[in-house]
């Protein structure tokens, strides 16, 4: 799928393959997100096993990605949405969400947001509600 950002540039949203992981990896550094740093392989693993996976790509380099699981009639929960801080504001994360969303349109989407991606998820009328999360290793 081919979007006309409000810049002027042109992206194609198109599925991931194992050779975008290196931007991925850069993004979740630029980020902050140092546990999907540390876990390298592990988060290599899981882009390349997740029934939702793409990339937001000019024709010289990636710009955003998203991913997450569904089970295509009730539930998609996205886990990552990151875009390159120089294509942030040009509506190319929301264009992410509905592209994936019109994938399984009977689902409802479901994902968490950090206190910086919060004001975004409410602009565009995403509803708040409560989760919890825990690790394995936090079993006693």
């Amino acid at each position: 799928m081919r979007l006309n950002l409000k810049n002027k540039k042109s992206v194609i949203i198109r599925p991931y393959s194992e050779e975008d992981f290196k931007d991925i990896h850069r993004f979740n550094i630029d980020e902050g997100w140092s546990n999907l740093v540390m876990k390298h392989e592990d988060t290599k693993g899981a882009w390349n096993n997740s029934t939702i996976a793409y990339i937001a790509a000019t024709d010289e380099q990636v710009v955003g990605c998203i991913r997450g699981l569904t089970d295509g009639f009730i539930s998609l929960y996205v886990c990552e949405v990151i875009i390159d801080k120089e294509y942030r504001g040009l509506k190319l994360g929301n264009e992410l969400l509905k592209y994936v969303h019109s994938l399984y349109p009977k689902t409802r989407m479901e994902l968490l947001a950090s206190s910086t991606s919060k004001t975004f998820y409410e602009t565009h009328e995403f509803r708040a509600f409560y989760g919890f999360r825990k690790t394995y290793e936090e079993y006693k």
